[in-house]
C-alpha cells in the first residue's frame, strides 16, 4: 500500500477515489499475502464492500446537498483491521468516521503462557521481515497487517506491551494510551486501547477520532527528554539498546529532542511481580500497590524535570516461533501499564538479523498529543 490513511481519506472525500475501490484493493492484498503471513483470523469481504459502498453513497449525497450541514468523514474509506474476533466492539468511533473494517487480526492461540505470537486462520503468524521470527504480540496480526501494507491502520490493545512490542518488531508505529482515557473492559486497568500504524501521522488521525483531541503540528521543539537503557532493573541485550540510542541521537541532531540529566537517576522497581499479582485472581494486591506507588513517585520526579522518557522498546530482538525462553519481552514496557502513562514505539532501524527494533517514548499522563507530535517531527526530520 502506497497511500497513507490521511491520503486515502482526502482522496475519497474529494471524490478522486472511491471507497469501494480502495477497500477492494486492500482485500486483494490480504488474499494474496495472508496465506504466508497468517495475520487474519477472519476477513469480512462482503460486509466490507457493502460498508465502503455506503461511505461512497453518503459522500455523494453530501456533494449534491450543498446546503446540508453534514460533517465530512475524517477517515472516509480507510480500510482498517481490528484486533481479534471481538475487535468491532471498540471500533465504533472509527466506523463513524468513515473507516471500513476488513477483518479481525490474529492474537495468541491457546497452549502457551507467552503472548508474543499470533495464530491466524491459516497458521502461526510470521514476522514480515523474517518468517522464522515472531511478530510479537498480543496484537500480532495487527502489526503484521500494517507492516506488510495490507491496511494503513489496525486497532490493538496493550496490557503489558501488546501494542508496542509488535510495533517495534515489525517496524511500525504503536501507541498505548493513558489508562482510563478510553473505554476498556479490563478489570485490572492494565490493558488499554491502542493503535498500530505505518506512520505517526496516521496514528495521530486515529487519536483525533477516538479522543476528539487535536494533535497540533509545529509544537515547540526541542522537547526535553531523559534516556534510560534499562529503567534501573531490566537487562536488555546490547543491540536493541544501541539501535534505540542511535535513534535518540538522530532526534537530538535534528533538534527534535534535547537530552537532560535528571538530578536523581531513574531507577524503577521491577514491575513484573506487581503486574502478575494484579493479574492473578485471589493474589494479595498489597505489594503491587506499594510498587505502583513508589514507581509513580519516581516517574513524577522525572517528569517534573523533562517532558519525555526514552528507552528501547524491547530488551531483545524478535525470538523464534518456539518462544522467548526465560526472557521477558515485556521488561521495558509493562512498567507503564502499571503506572498508566501513555507510551509510543517508534521505528529505530534494523538489527544484524534483519529485523526491526524500536525506541519507546513515554509521556506524562494524558499527553498522547505530545508523543504523536514528537513522532511526527521525527518522521519529518529524520524519516523514521
Amino acid at each position: 500500500m502506497s497511500l497513507s490513511a490521511g491520503e486515502i481519506a482526502a482522496g475519497v472525500r474529494a471524490r478522486e477515489l472511491r471507497a469501494v475501490d480502495v477497500v477492494a484493493a486492500a482485500l486483494e492484498r490480504i488474499e494474496r499475502a495472508d496465506p504466508e503471513l497468517c495475520a487474519f483470523v477472519e476477513v469480512w469481504r462482503e460486509e466490507a464492500l457493502r460498508r465502503a459502498g455506503e461511505v461512497d453513497a453518503r459522500l455523494g449525497r453530501r456533494a449534491r446537498d450543498v446546503p446540508r450541514k453534514e460533517e465530512a468523514l475524517p477517515l472516509a474509506g480507510v480500510p482498517i483491521a481490528v484486533k481479534g474476533r471481538h475487535g468491532l466492539r471498540a471500533a465504533g468511533p472509527l466506523l463513524a468516521a468513515g473507516c471500513v473494517a476488513v477483518g479481525a487480526t490474529s492474537v495468541p492461540g491457546s497452549g502457551t503462557p507467552w503472548q508474543t505470537w499470533g495464530l491466524g486462520a491459516r497458521g502461526r503468524t510470521v514476522n514480515p521481515w523474517r518468517a522464522d521470527r515472531t511478530p510479537g504480540g498480543s496484537s500480532a496480526g495487527a502489526a503484521v497487517a500494517v507492516a506488510a501494507g495490507l491496511v494503513p491502520l489496525a486497532t490493538g490493545g496493550d496490557g503489558a506491551g501488546s501494542v508496542r512490542i509488535p510495533a517495534a518488531w515489525c517496524g511500525v508505529t504503536g501507541l498505548k494510551t493513558t489508562a482510563g482515557r478510553l473505554p476498556s473492559a479490563d478489570r485490572t486497568g492494565l490493558a488499554v486501547p491502542g493503535v498500530l500504524a505505518r506512520s505517526a501521522s496516521d496514528a495521530a488521525s486515529w487519536w483525533r477520532v477516538v479522543s476528539k483531541e487535536p494533535v497540533l503540528a509545529g509544537a515547540p521543539l526541542p522537547v526535553t527528554a531523559v534516556w534510560s537503557s534499562d529503567l534501573g532493573f531490566a537487562g536488555p541485550d546490547p543491540e536493541p539498546v544501541a539501535l534505540a540510542r542511535a535513534a535518540v541521537d538522530r532526534l537530538v541532531a535534528a533538534g527534535v529532542v534535547r537530552p537532560v540529566r535528571p538530578r536523581v537517576p531513574l531507577r524503577l522497581a521491577d514491575p513484573g511481580p506487581a503486574w502478575l499479582a494484579l493479574r492473578t485472581p485471589g493474589a494479595d494486591p498489597g505489594e503491587a500497590h506499594r510498587v505502583r506507588a513508589e514507581n509513580d513517585r519516581r516517574l513524577a520526579g522525572l517528569f517534573a524535570e523533562a517532558q519525555l522518557l526514552l528507552t528501547p522498546t524491547t530488551p531483545t530482538a524478535p525470538h523464534g516461533h518456539d518462544g522467548p525462553g526465560d526472557r521477558y519481552s515485556t521488561s521495558l514496557t509493562w512498567a507503564f501499564n502499571l503506572s498508566g502513562h501513555p507510551a509510543l514505539s517508534l521505528p529505530a532501524g534494523f538489527g544484524g538479523d534483519g529485523c526491526p527494533a524500536g525506541v519507546q517514548l513515554v509521556a506524562p499522563h494524558g499527553r498522547e498529543a505530545l508523543l504523536l507530535g514528537v513522532a511526527r517531527a521525527a518522521e519529518v526530520h529524520i524519516g523514521s
